[in-house]
């Protein structure tokens, strides 16, 4: 198994997964090996999402990159950005 820590410090991101905006379901992860570090945001607009601090929405522009690995659900009320991936070490 590859050294993961080595990976973050190069700043390699392994996958990207799609994440279907929801309300009711953690969204943001990957299989149960997977180190999700954040997402990206294809098409900006507003994204309402869940961290360890509570929710929030935050305006992102097109072609983002947000680094919180806190994040665990993408709402679907109050997101209007589209494209939006897990990053996966």
């Amino acid at each position: 198994m590859a050294n993961r820590m080595a990976t973050f410090a190069d700043g390699v991101i392994r996958d990207w997964i799609p994440v279907t905006p929801n309300d009711g379901t953690d969204n943001v992860k990957g299989t149960a090996s997977d180190i999700v570090v954040g997402f990206y945001v294809t098409v900006g607009g507003a994204v309402a999402f869940t961290t360890d601090g509570g929710t929030r929405t935050v305006t992102f522009p097109d072609n983002c990159i947000v680094y919180c690995s806190t994040v665990s659900r993408i709402l679907s009320t109050g997101t209007t950005a589209t494209g939006i991936h897990s990053l996966v070490l």
